[in-house]
Parts: C-alpha cells; sequence; structure tokens
C-alpha cells in the first residue's frame, strides 16, 4: 500500500515561474473570457448598500438591456445566480394566477421550461417535436387557437442540448397572432446571434453573463418592457427570491439590489458587456460564425457525423457522434490532457454524442491545435477496432 505523507509539496523555481498552460473551454458555458474580464473580478470591497454598488448595478442594467436590443421603454433586473435562476424567475412571476404557459419543446431545455412551470403549479401545456426537430409556427398557433387559456409561449432560442437555433420571429409572430406573450430563453445566444426585442416581438428575454456576452458565472438577467415590469405587482407571488416584481421595485425605484448580490461577478460583467458593445453582436456572430466553420470543416474532414442541418445550427455550439469504438469518457480525458475540456451530450443523445463549443474568446489557433489534437486520438481509437489491428 502507497505511503500517504503529509510533507507539503514544494515547486522548483521553474514550475513557480511558468505561466499555465491555455485551457481552452469548448463546454457551452463558462467559457474562455478576456484578460481583462478576470482581471475586473479583483475589484475593491464593497458595500452593496453604498453608492459606488447602485453605480455599478445601474450600468450594468442599462448595459444588458442595450446588448439585448432594448429601447428606452425597456430594463433589466439582474439576479445573482446562473442561467436557469433568471428562467425561473421569469416563469414563476409572469404568468397570471388564471393563466398558462404553452412550451416548445425541441430539446433539454425547452423540457426545463416545462419542469419549472410544474414545480411552480402553473399550468402548461408542451408541445413536442422531438430533439433536433425545428418548430413548426403553424402548430404553436394551431395550440394557441385550441386553448385560449395559454397566456404566454415559452420557446429557448439557442437549444444547445442539440446545437438548434430556434426562429423567434417566425414563432413570436405565431403567438402575437393570439394575443399571447412570449418567453425567450436567448441564456445561450444573446450577445452574438440576432435578438430584436421590439422587431421580433419579444416580451420578456432572459439571458446570463457567462456565455456568448463573455462574463463569468453567477449572473442572470431578465429584459422587458418597464410597463410589463409594473405590471407584476398585479401578479401572485410564487417565489420569495426570484420574484421578479420584488427585484424590480428594488433596482429600478430604490437604485439598490433586493438582497445581497455577487459583487465580483458584477464587475466582470460590467467590463464584459463594455467588450461585448464596442465589438457588436453582429460582428460577435460573425466571430463565432467563423469558428464554427472552421472547426466544422475540421470535423467533416475526419470524418466525424455533425447533429443537424447547416441552416439550423447555432453559431456557439456543433453536437457530433462518436465515432465507432471511443468512448465520451476516453475522448475528454485526451483532449483535456492536451488543454482541451469538451462537454457530453445529455439524455437521448449522452450515449453517442459530444458536444462542441465556439463561444467565447477562443481563437482560429485554437480551433486548429484542437483538430490537430482530435486527429490522432481519432486514428487510435479506429485502429483499435476489432478486425483493424495491423
Amino acid at each position: 500500500m502507497t505511503a500517504i505523507t503529509e510533507e507539503p509539496v514544494r515547486l522548483g523555481a521553474a514550475e513557480r515561474t511558468a505561466p499555465p498552460r491555455r485551457q481552452v473551454l469548448m463546454n457551452p458555458g463558462p467559457v474562455v473570457t478576456d484578460d481583462r474580464v478576470r482581471a475586473a473580478l479583483a475589484g475593491p470591497d464593497l458595500c452593496h448598500r453604498e453608492p459606488e454598488f447602485a453605480e455599478l448595478m445601474t450600468r450594468v442594467r442599462r448595459k444588458a438591456t442595450e446588448v439585448s436590443g432594448g429601447g428606452a421603454e425597456h430594463a433589466s433586473v439582474v439576479l445573482t445566480g446562473s442561467g436557469t435562476g433568471a428562467v425561473e424567475a421569469a416563469i414563476a412571476s409572469v404568468v397570471p394566477a388564471d393563466g398558462g404557459i404553452l412550451v416548445l419543446d425541441n430539446g433539454h431545455y425547452g423540457e426545463r421550461l416545462h419542469d419549472i412551470a410544474v414545480v411552480h403549479g402553473i399550468r402548461v401545456r408542451r408541445l413536442e417535436f422531438g430533439w433536433g426537430v425545428p418548430v413548426d409556427p403553424a402548430a404553436v398557433e394551431e395550440a394557441l387557437a385550441a386553448d385560449p387559456a395559454l397566456t404566454h409561449v415559452g420557446v429557448v432560442h439557442h437549444e444547445t442540448s442539440t446545437g438548434m437555433l430556434n426562429d423567434l420571429s417566425a414563432i413570436a409572430g405565431a403567438a402575437h397572432r393570439h394575443g399571447r406573450q412570449v418567453i425567450v430563453d436567448a441564456v445561450s445566444s444573446v450577445g452574438a446571434e440576432h435578438v430584436d426585442l421590439a422587431g421580433d416581438g419579444i416580451d420578456w428575454l432572459v439571458g446570463s453573463a457567462n456565455k456568448c456576452l463573455e462574463g463569468m458565472p453567477g449572473l442572470g438577467f431578465v429584459v422587458a418592457r418597464r410597463d410589463a415590469f409594473a405590471a407584476l405587482a398585479e401578479l401572485p407571488r410564487r417565489t420569495y427570491y426570484l420574484d421578479l416584481y420584488r427585484h424590480f421595485k428594488a433596482q429600478e425605484l430604490a437604485v439598490a439590489p433586493a438582497f445581497t448580490p455577487g459583487i465580483p461577478a458584477f464587475y466582470a460583467f460590467d467590463r464584459a458587456l463594455d467588450l461585448a458593445l464596442a465589438e457588436g453582436v453582429r460582428a460577435r456572430g460573425e466571430r463565432y460564425r467563423g469558428l464554427a466553420e472552421r472547426l466544422r470543416s475540421g470535423l467533416d474532414a475526419l470524418g466525424l457525423d455533425i447533429l443537424l442541418a447547416p441552416e439550423h445550427r447555432a453559431a456557439g455550439l456543433t453536437a457530433i457522434r462518436l465515432p465507432e469504438g471511443l468512448t465520451y469518457r476516453a475522448l475528454h480525458a485526451a483532449l483535456k490532457a492536451e488543454g482541451f475540456v469538451i462537454y457530453t451530450a445529455q439524455e437521448q443523445l449522452a450515449s453517442d454524442h459530444f458536444r462542441l463549443s465556439t463561444m467565447g474568446d477562443m481563437t482560429e489557433q485554437d480551433i486548429d491545435r484542437f483538430l490537430a489534437v482530435l486527429a490522432p486520438v481519432l486514428a487510435g481509437a479506429a485502429a483499435a477496432l476489432p478486425g483493424r489491428a495491423s
């Protein structure tokens, strides 16, 4: 049996001074961040009831609204928590007691919308299309016409379980023709994919700091018209911490957080939003698409099968079928040893697919090195298949 020693580990001089190897996160959030965003985390200690934090929070709210395509009539509520927390806050807060929500489900995160509604006792109907199947706006209209008590439609913009990008404009148009409001989970799309609150008819948009906006984990946000937030005062309180009206009233009227926020994450998000707005949503989307096309071309050349037709793929994620003879665990371990973190698929795709993100501060050199590292891993797996050994 190996003896366990309590001697402290001492690094040599070379180990102390050598810069850490770049680790490329190819999971769909958290993402590789700009050095300036990481440095912002080390902002000064700050009390959240002081005017300095009120100024920081107000800046972040304004920039989150702007990057989401909102105008002067819109506002953001920023919540300490993951994107899931912000999605839950929206669903739990905006559906009236006598209302209901039609959830459009074509992947894991569409199913999550349904499950959140169920937890809060909200009447919900799930319209299932199948994983990786585009939403049919005609089916949405038919479901809404058949059930006038449904007041809202919930949809995921970028369904990261498959990489599907759903057509917000067509879906919102179908909902609005029947007088329903639309709640959009844009957690994995806002900041890179086209989102236009007014033009696309989005009533409630949910985002997160740590995906296409390239901030740090820990903050989510909800954007809507100010008058829509104010109208929440008349709706039932289904949750305490995630009550959107509570947060709106605090942030908009008192200019203070309702509860103690994650201040370092606010520092980082403020800087990340500056960078996102300077680059521009369209330019960032083009950068992500360029990286995705470079990656997908390389995967094609290596003989890998990519999920979804090209016209349905988001810029930020690619789902790929595992080649014969290679498990996800083995692939993950081999790539992580070379500085790349990949992501497993979920549920019905988990046994034979994996996912690669092209969100974040990634470079063409990262993509090229990834493909160079991946090639021998695939070749080794192929050589080990029965009947192929030399």
